[in-house]
């Protein structure tokens, strides 16, 4: 048994356990029949061989054939730690057999106590209550939701509207999409959607608002235009949504040094809720715990989800201050309870993930550990703007964004039907990378825990199949 691979291990494992392992062709089928997969055109997916992972080891996902991948997107933003880490493993294994769900409506548990304890331990100072929930989504949602009940009970009834901003993206529930800004995603909901006050985003590769689009020597134009707007609707603003740090799927926008610390002094002057939306770009991923504490920003309301409890199991998080807690406080007849809930809120399983991973930030020093992979990141994406093809570089901490296009003289995009990026990751694919596009962008999103090595056999598998792919 000692002499065996790991592979033949794990098959007699399964054995051993009886676990009936079907063969690619018979999974590939049932998934052709019965799944419906996000953001994917059936008609392409149907009946094509694609992969079907069953197992997972550090920072690769594996294949019913065998086949490794470096996963490349960090199983779509979530993963921290790596796969299958072993402390998360026999937390989670433990709490299964202590409790395997319990509601926080009249009762709690120890797990969810705990987190929400540590959670604000580490969130920027201010920061004061958890709410919790499953998802990002249901964060921002949350987040939205808190922020107008409080303008309603403090005074304010006429405060009831909200800043999005351009190419932001909080979420499929009909309230984050209200305040999300991709017509790709949002315009064909439009009908449902409440009313929102529309914002610049600092796009600084294709400003909208300098003549010579040069985020240089703007000035911060958005945050200007951001000003006038909030001075123009003061009286009716409740809160402002914001990706503090990047707009992920808008294509890895990276903000300006200033501008998240500026919207904070905006939304002080105007008396507007500050809401951060952190499901990306929190736990680590900047290089700092959370994104707003990189420029001394504390936001009245914070969702966290993705990376909380490090890609193992659906959480999120609502972090609010207690002026705003406050404001829900009274007695059971004023009706001014908070009347928002999950049927899995608080789920001691997740928050045992939670807790595990928070151990391991401290356990690995992981935060310390990320700024020679930072510099090593920022030393090759600097290096593809050589390529003939790559149009700008984006990257925040471990956040890579890489657009692709057609001239770079005159910035013109490649028309997403003819789908670059999607070519980009298949070509990855071939040389054992997993990677998932943003249009003609293609994104970094690795697990945090990734080696020096691992990095380098990504970098140098994305150059090469974007090098294949564009010529």
């Amino acid at each position: 048994m000692d002499n065996e691979s790991p592979e033949a291990q794990h098959w007699g494992t399964l054995r051993r356990l009886n676990v009936v392992e079907l063969d690619t062709e018979t999974l590939r089928r049932y998934d052709s029949e019965y799944l419906w997969h996000p953001f994917t055109q059936m008609s392409e997916w149907e009946g094509v061989e694609n992969i079907i992972i069953t197992r997972g080891e550090g920072s690769y996902i594996i294949d019913t054939d065998g086949n490794r991948y470096l996963d490349g997107v960090g199983a779509i933003w979530t993963n921290v730690h790596g796969h299958c880490r072993a402390e998360i493993n026999e937390a989670v294994k433990q709490q299964v057999d202590r409790l395997e769900h319990s509601t926080l409506l009249g009762l709690s548990n120890d797990r969810a106590a705990l987190l929400a304890k540590r959670l604000i331990d580490i969130a920027p100072p201010g920061l004061a209550k958890v709410f919790y929930s499953d998802n990002g989504s249901t964060a921002v949602e949350i987040g939205v939701k808190m922020a107008f009940q409080y303008q309603q009970q403090t005074g304010n009834k006429q405060k009831t509207k909200f800043i999005r901003f351009d190419n932001a993206y909080h979420g499929d529930t009909v309230g984050s999409m209200s305040v999300g800004g991709i017509a790709i995603y949002h315009e064909v909901y439009a009908p449902l959607l409440f009313p929102t006050i529309k914002a610049p985003s600092p796009y600084c590769y294709r400003c909208t608002l300098s003549p010579e689009g040069d985020c240089n020597s703007c000035g911060l134009l958005c945050l200007k235009e951001l000003e006038r707007l909030m001075e123009q609707h003061a009286h009716e603003l409740a809160g402002l949504v914001i990706e503090p740090s990047v707009q992920g799927a808008g294509g890895m926008i990276v903000q300006p040094p200033g501008f998240v610390k500026g919207v904070r002094e905006l939304c002080d002057r105007f008396n507007v809720l500050m809401i951060a939306d952190e499901v990306a770009v929190g736990f680590g991923r900047t290089g700092a715990m959370f994104a707003c504490g990189k420029e001394g920003v504390t936001p009245d309301i914070m969702a966290l989800s993705k990376g909380i409890s490090a890609g193992y199991l659906p959480l999120a998080a609502t972090l609010t201050t207690k002026k705003i807690y406050d404001a829900f406080w009274g007695d059971y007849a004023e009706l001014k309870t908070f009347f928002h809930g999950h049927t899995f809120t608080g789920n001691p399983i997740a928050c045992a993930a939670a807790l595990a991973s928070l151990d391991l930030f401290e356990k690995d020093r992981l935060l310390e550990s990320l700024q020679p992979k930072i510099d090593y990141l920022n030393r090759r994406l600097q290096g593809l703007l050589d390529l003939p093809h790559v149009g700008d570089v984006r990257q925040e901490g471990m956040i890579g964004g890489i657009e692709l296009v057609v001239e770079k003289d005159t910035r013109k995009p490649y028309h997403w039907e003819e789908r670059v990026g999607v070519r980009v990751c298949l070509e990855a694919r071939k040389r054992g990378l997993f990677l998932r596009p943003l249009g003609n962008i293609i994104v970094i999103f690795p697990p945090l825990s990734i080696s020096l090595g691992e990095l380098a056999l990504l970098m140098d598998g994305i150059e090469a199949s974007i090098t294949a792919v564009t010529g």
